[in-house]
């Protein structure tokens, strides 16, 4: 009874159509929460309390069927991805109602939406390459930091008198340097200074390319190549390893000397008999 109600479960959870399904109720899940920022009649209210329920429900219902087909329950919860489901799905169970903790179950309901990333592949692999590309980010980043600094600590010096409310101090002329890297009416920004400073163009310049090109493109190529290592990691998750092989070699090695040695032996005593 167990096995053919747990082989019933195992193949409703591989049906594409259960899979699709899923998807459906995340985008009418995002849907409903997107209608509840709208002034709603008190028929639709009740409509949307009605989907909202049916809502956790499903998704109660479809984390315990992943929880109960998987063949390592121990390390279920191991994977992110399968314990930031389990805790949307938990407190989305807290009723919406006058509480400490309607809040936290509005914000969580949210966060609902998010569940599309666990479910397509696709849109894990590119979470999960940000992720694993953050840490060489974080060196760019910093180059990036010291560059705005520099330039910004020279924007204040050079350009504070021509327009304070741009180049006051060193903080807002951090932020007239990321309006600059972004396009953001730079120009206009350039030909003020350019009024006084007849050379300031050297300055925007040279900022916008180690800004908008140099670091940009390193960020940009870091990510893509983390995007590819996870794309080959994904293609090669049921193929064995060397090491998996080296070892499948030896076992096969040693049954292959085990045969060897027992038709040795059957053959001897063959020759033994009269």
């Amino acid at each position: 009874m167990y096995q053919s109600t747990k082989a019933a479960f195992i193949k409703l959870k591989n049906n594409k159509l259960f899979e699709l399904s899923v998807i459906c109720v995340i985008i009418i899940s995002a849907l409903e929460i997107g209608a509840k920022t709208f002034p709603l009649s008190n028929t639709a209210v009740s409509i949307t309390s009605v989907l909202d329920t049916f809502i956790t429900v499903f998704f109660l219902f479809e984390i315990s069927l992943r929880f109960l087909t998987d063949e390592n329950k121990k390390a279920f919860f191991k994977s992110a991805w399968n314990v930031f489901d389990t805790l949307v799905v938990i407190i989305s169970l807290i009723p919406i109602n006058d509480s400490e903790m309607a809040l936290l179950a509005r914000l969580v309901r949210v966060f609902r939406v998010l569940r599309m990333v666990s479910v397509v592949p696709e849109l894990r692999i590119l979470i999960n390459s940000l992720v694993k590309a953050l840490p060489q980010l974080g060196y760019v980043v910093l180059l990036m930091f010291i560059i705005f600094y520099i330039y910004a600590a020279i924007g204040s010096f050079l350009f504070s008198v021509i327009n304070p409310v741009l180049w006051g101090d060193i903080a807002i002329s951090m932020l007239t340097l990321f309006r600059v890297m972004t396009f953001e009416d730079w120009t206009d920004i350039q030909y003020e200074t350019m009024e006084v400073y007849p050379y300031s163009w050297i300055y925007y310049m040279t900022f916008i390319f180690f800004t908008a090109f140099a670091f940009l493109n390193m960020v940009i190529g870091i990510v893509v190549n983390v995007m590819e290592e996870e794309h080959s990691k994904e293609k090669n998750k049921n193929e064995p390893t060397l090491s998996e092989l080296k070892q499948e070699i030896s076992e096969l090695k040693t049954l292959i000397l085990k045969l060897d040695n027992n038709t040795s032996n059957v053959s001897e005593k063959v020759k033994q008999q009269p």
